[in-house]
């Protein structure tokens, strides 16, 4: 662990798409005062998410504002790390995350600047931070997937906790290293106790046997394969897999725990101006044009297969409707930093 709170690493997915941002100019509300491109040089940004993603809004921001961007990407765990140990002194001046407690842990620290009122007005407030230092960007949810050859719905757990019965040894998936995992711990601990989510940990982890995988694109292809018949994972990476193998290669779907069980979890990504930038108007701009219509359009037509989550804006690609899911009702705060699940997930030897 480095320092004092450590945000796991995971392989990213990597594939970046082409033209997202050029396909859509719709023009952008709200953006277009002050922090023009002759008031800074280059806005730098720290990004731990998706690279197709991220890049597609770069590059549709440069494009409307005229305002540069140095882009650095990797896992939010080590810029999350990386940002504390540079404190004052660090060159970024926004933070781009996957999930919220990076962003959690960092306003702990009063690193975040409060986000323009606005700009905050454009995400629904329960996706946002509860104080005001980052906004929420987009969502992913927690689903089952299974092996269509192994197992039928009928089959399938109604809920995360029943997958600790022993009759899913060597037959359930995990990648416990991933950070979409530890909201799951995080909503298993509150509903049930510190105590039984170890208990769970430790029973899902002798479930799995060997079938701990480095990370969700290795146990999505896991489950496709018939490596394993069940594994439980954001929704995005099953609509990834099959935008990469095609419909004619899948051989799992998608299935949901009952409505607002501990494992049918929602996961928001967000972006906050670091309180150290020397470019505040145009990293405000930044998080205005994240949460506008062009630039949720550009997520919602993206094969990232995220949901947008702002200004009104639906996903244009064939998935569950953001507003028919039914997941857990744990809040941001409740999900907070993900320190006690990742001393969950140690205990269990899971990290």
């Amino acid at each position: 662990m480095r320092g004092e709170w450590r945000w796991w690493s995971r392989p990213r997915f990597r594939a970046v798409v082409a033209a997202a941002a050029a396909a859509l100019a719709l023009p952008l509300a709200g953006c277009a005062q002050g922090g023009g491109a002759g008031s800074v040089g280059t806005l730098t940004l720290y990004s731990g998410q998706h690279v197709q993603t991220t890049q597609a809004l770069v590059t549709a921001f440069e494009r409307e504002t005229g305002i540069s961007v140095s882009l650095r990407s990797d896992d939010e765990d080590v810029l999350a790390d990386q940002l504390v140990t540079e404190g004052s002194r660090s060159p970024a001046d926004v933070f781009y995350t996957e999930n919220s407690p990076p962003l959690q842990y960092l306003a702990s620290k009063d690193m975040l600047a409060t986000v323009d009122p606005a700009t905050l007005h454009n995400t629904p407030s329960r996706l946002n931070s509860p104080d005001g230092k980052w906004v929420g960007v987009s969502a992913r949810v927690s689903v089952m997937v299974y092996n269509t050859k192994s197992l039928a719905p009928a089959d399938l757990p109604s809920s995360a906790m029943q997958l600790a019965d022993p009759k899913w040894s060597g037959r359930v998936g995990i990648a416990g290293s991933e950070t979409d995992f530890q909201p799951i711990v995080t909503s298993v601990a509150r509903t049930h106790g510190q105590g039984a989510a170890l208990a769970w940990l430790n029973a899902l982890k002798a479930n799995a046997g060997g079938h701990d995988y480095a990370s969700n694109e290795a146990l999505i292809a896991a489950v496709n394969s018939g490596q394993v018949a069940l594994a439980v994972i954001n929704q995005y990476y099953w609509y990834r897999e099959r935008a990469q193998v095609g419909a004619s290669g899948m051989h799992s779907a998608i299935a949901y725990f009952a409505p607002h069980d501990v494992g049918y979890v929602l996961n928001v990504s967000g972006a906050g101006v670091l309180r150290s930038s020397t470019h505040q108007k145009a990293a405000q701009r930044f998080l205005a044009f994240l949460t506008s219509p062009q630039g949720q359009e550009i997520i919602g037509h993206s094969d990232s297969f995220e949901y947008p989550i702002a200004s009104g804006v639906t996903t244009a690609q064939a998935e569950t409707p953001f507003a028919a899911l039914q997941p857990n009702d744990i809040t941001i705060a409740q999900l907070g930093t993900g320190a006690d699940a990742i001393k969950l997930l140690q205990e269990a030897q899971l990290l």
